[in-house]
């Protein structure tokens, strides 16, 4: 795979002083045991264009176009998406750089954001998280002229409908990623259970009792239940679940109406806040996804609640904890379960220079035929209810049929009504949960204070909003 050797001198201004870590499962991202890389100003940054044998002469027309992505997740073995851009290139002859990014979410859109604004003509395309939508759209093109409609409908419609912004499409989902309860098969027969916990009082009992079990047999650090409660993106993940299921509303309704100070929220926070230093580690209380599956993988705990793609990477050959679990659902509260949504599509820089080709890009990336190839090879539930019924891809991996039955308890987070405020809303919410877990604030006043602070916050919003049109309207005259 030939190298592209290219001067940071572009970029450095973007990535001054940053280092850039691969991703771990999110919210809704990438995979697990990624490669950390650096680089800051002056210093040589080396791409990886990614071409096939043959390639230069799968279309000469195409062959002097190249085109820049910038992803979410890196592999141990480098760029995820680099089997899909080799394959693109064969087909057709365009080249394809894949960018390094950021870890962190909050960092990661930081990052797209500063390279949109500076209009910058790379990267052509954009990985684009399912909470971003409407912080990047004025950036990004309308795919509909670029898609077929059938294309288009193939997708999951709840999916397609989050990266819809005023009537534009403005990304094409690639992956699914889901809330999901890891379970240790061994465990549960060891200790007489037939099926994982049905509700959370079930998930407590069978974690308190695990536990007992293990630490009077030696293992005196087991725990019975890890999650991811560090004030952050993930906990706001792990508590909309907790909340959904007891029937305490979405954080904001599909209005932008502030939902949060109810009895059934107040009673999931109340629920969460007791498992840590019980059934929980105390530090659970500041672990991400990393945290909580290097326990699972060191085999000190029965239960965790982590993403889809935690599944494809305990499922690797050299995985300790490889034949000894299983998934299922998140447990039932009052209302039902609840699974929080996460995942990414890709989308086009309206600064790209070459909007088409990129397009082209998207779509395939994103077609039935690269998902079912990326299924196949790795595990990744795709976007595309048809392919849930391919025997090619389900046969192998019994498992993506459970993610089609958690897919039913999805639970959005807000970022459509919250709009350009959702990184406000959900950090005020996180912080707030957070402080009940830490015994800070009871359940009952912390709801209180964040259905005010919300309501202000996107009150104060709204009035500059107006003010800024009214005030482009007047200039335009």
């Amino acid at each position: 795979m030939p190298l592209a050797l290219i001067s940071a001198a572009e970029l450095s201004t973007k990535f001054r002083g940053v280092t850039l870590q691969s991703q771990m499962p999110h919210q809704g991202r990438t995979g697990i045991g990624m490669a950390k890389r650096w680089f800051g100003p002056g210093l040589i940054i080396v791409f990886v264009v990614l071409t096939a044998p043959g390639c230069h002469t799968a279309g000469d027309s195409a062959s002097g176009i190249l085109l820049t992505v910038i992803d979410q997740g890196w592999l141990a073995s480098g760029p995820r998406l680099t089997p899909e851009v080799q394959e693109f290139t064969r087909q057709t002859g365009i080249r394809v750089q894949i960018m390094p990014a950021p870890e962190g979410a909050r960092e990661q859109l930081a990052t797209w954001r500063e390279l949109l604004d500076s209009r910058s003509e790379t990267p052509d395309v954009y990985a684009v998280d399912v909470i971003w939508p409407a912080l990047l759209a004025d950036s990004l093109v309308n795919l509909k002229p670029y898609v077929p409609a059938e294309d288009i409908a193939a997708h999951f419609p709840e999916l397609i409908a989050n990266y819809m912004v005023d009537g534009r499409l403005i990304a094409l989902p690639h992956n699914l990623n889901e809330g999901l309860l890891f379970y240790r098969t061994d465990l549960l027969a060891k200790y007489g259970y037939r099926v994982p916990p049905n509700t959370w009082e079930e998930l407590e009992t069978m974690s308190r009792r695990i536990q007992a079990g293990e630490r009077s047999s030696g293992n005196k650090d087991f725990w019975g239940f890890v999650w991811e409660g560090a004030p952050s993106e993930a906990l706001t993940c792990n508590a909309l679940e907790w909340q959904v299921s007891e029937g305490g509303g979405t954080i904001l309704d599909e209005n932008g109406k502030v939902t949060i100070n109810n009895p059934n929220t107040i009673r999931a926070w109340s629920m969460a806040a007791r498992w840590a230093g019980s059934i929980s580690p105390p530090g659970v209380k500041a672990y991400k996804e990393w945290d909580a599956f290097n326990l699972w993988q060191a085999g000190k705990t029965a239960f965790m609640r982590n993403w889809t793609n935690a599944y494809v990477a305990a499922r690797a050959d050299n995985s300790p904890t490889r034949g000894h679990f299983d998934i299922s659902p998140l447990p039932r509260g009052r209302a039902g379960f609840a699974a929080t949504l996460g995942g990414n599509g890709y989308g086009v820089s309206r600064y790209s220079r070459h909007p088409r080709e990129a397009a082209m890009l998207v779509r395939f990336l994103t077609s039935p035929a690269g998902q079912a190839r990326r299924c196949r090879r790795s595990c990744e539930p795709p976007t595309i209810p048809a392919l849930y019924k391919d025997a090619d891809i389900v046969g192998p991996n019994p498992y993506v049929s459970r993610v089609l039955q958690v897919h039913e308890g999805l639970a959005l987070r807000p970022s459509l009504p919250a709009g350009k405020m959702y990184p406000e809303v959900s950090r005020a919410y996180f912080q707030a949960v957070h402080a009940v877990l830490t015994h800070k604030e009871s359940a009952a006043q912390a709801a209180e204070e964040l259905q005010s602070r919300l309501a202000t916050m996107l009150k104060t919003s709204a009035v500059t909003e107006n003010d800024t049109s009214l005030e482009k309207v007047g200039k335009a005259r």
